[in-house]
């Protein structure tokens, strides 16, 4: 029999009930037999770590019936909503036409409207290319917001990516068919009181961070899963992660650095804010413009420590990712991929340790494919290095994670 598949882009920071909704709804309405996620690594798309692994995050999936989980690389993972959705919809479209359909939350839970925005944002720029803004004293958002035909909707976090992905399915050319669903509770951004069991994933952050329980938001599994890495200390530290921030602000020399996605001007003001930040909330706060939103501060910070830079987004954005990661798959989706794996047109593997071979094989007639690759593998495992610094509770390991950690199993 020939599984077909669903796919899902997910962060997972941590998984909670909407997620668990939106997995069980994605498999209804698709009528898929799988389900493949597409989900960021050890940070996430707002420029932060996530509050646990990448391997703790793929058994909450897998436990709550999400059957096969694909890494989306740290560039793209730590991006725009353009270059996220693009990069996402791409490792999915790798597995089509098995994969059939990708299936989205959305503040109103229908396709029409966000194909008139996918339409309407069509010609305006995103914001690593459009300085325009700046000039006008406006956010990126605020700036693009004006230019659409339905405003009100230009500001829903879920609407964005909801048409970032259909643009990217358009781009492809993929014959992936898109479905979306109603996003239940708070909005992205909610952390107000909850009384019908769906909570933004910041607001159970925020419950964790401040030493309450979050059962009543997140499958038992999870909860059983965040406590336990909350006692062994495997839990994101946020100071560490200011004084790793403030230690790379303080290392500029206050000239006219090129630091990816930071306007002219931005390293100077970034080493004075680190001369007086007390805490990771301050150094945003001081570094934030006007015209800047917090999260394009928060990931221009974090790729201060990453290496990544215009040539590198460019060539993902022109050729995709050069491999795929497995993060984790069920018995179920096991067989998926041995289904597909044949017709893949890169290498797919559960670490780094077998990587470096299989791609001079795989792209021995195509060296700049591999010098992308082989740089893509550098800031993949220096970003797993640093985030091990993050975890109070490491010890006696090495922090080149990626190569020995395998892909999860996990039995139905």
């Amino acid at each position: 029999m020939t599984l077909r598949a669903v796919g899902i882009v997910t962060e997972y920071n941590p998984f909670h009930n909407g997620h668990h909704y939106h997995v069980e709804q994605a498999r209804r309405l698709s009528g898929a037999d799988v389900v493949v996620a597409v989900m960021s690594g050890h940070f996430v798309q707002r420029g932060e770590p996530a509050i646990v692994d990448k391997w703790t995050r793929t058994r909450m999936a897998l436990l709550a019936g999400v059957d096969v989980v694909i890494e989306l690389p740290f560039p793209l993972a730590c991006n725009s909503a353009p270059l996220f959705a693009r990069g996402a919809v791409e490792i999915l479209n790798a597995f089509a036409p098995a994969l059939e359909s990708l299936c989205f939350g959305s503040e109103g839970g229908e396709l029409a409207p966000l194909r008139v925005l996918a339409d309407d944002w069509q010609n305006y720029s995103d914001e690593q290319s459009d300085l325009s803004h700046l000039r006008q004293g406006k956010t990126f958002p605020q700036a693009r917001a004006e230019q659409m035909v339905h405003p009100g909707l230009g500001d829903q976090p879920n609407t964005i990516l909801g048409v970032a992905y259909l643009r990217a399915l358009a781009e492809l050319n993929s014959d992936i068919v898109p479905l979306t669903l109603r996003r239940l509770g708070q909005g992205y951004h909610g952390q107000g009181p909850v009384s019908d069991g769906f909570a933004s994933a910041t607001s159970v952050r925020q419950r964790l961070f401040d030493g309450h329980d979050v059962d009543d938001w997140v499958p038992a599994h999870v909860a059983r899963l965040l406590e336990q890495a909350q006692a062994t200390g495997m839990m994101v530290d946020f100071e560490r992660w200011f004084a790793m921030l403030a230690q790379a602000c303080l290392q500029l020399d206050g000239g006219e650095e090129d630091l990816y996605l930071a306007p002219p001007g931005l390293a100077e003001r970034m080493m004075r804010a680190a001369l007086v930040a007390q805490d990771y909330g301050q150094l945003v706060d001081s570094v934030k413009a006007r015209h800047l939103t917090r999260t394009r501060i928060q990931r221009i910070l974090c790729h201060l420590l990453s290496g990544v830079d215009d040539v590198l987004i460019r060539q993902l954005q022109r050729d995709g990712s050069p491999y795929l990661t497995l993060l984790g798959a069920t018995p179920q989706g096991e067989a998926f991929l041995a289904q597909t794996r044949k017709q893949l047109d890169r290498p797919l593997l559960g670490n780094l340790s077998r990587l470096s071979v299989r791609l001079r094989q795989f792209y021995q007639q195509c060296p700049e494919t591999l010098a992308l690759a082989q740089r893509l593998v550098a800031v993949e495992d220096r970003m797993t290095r640093l985030y091990t610094l993050l975890l109070p509770g490491w010890q006696g390991r090495s922090r080149h994670w990626n190569y020995y950690q395998d892909a999860l199993r996990i039995d139905e």
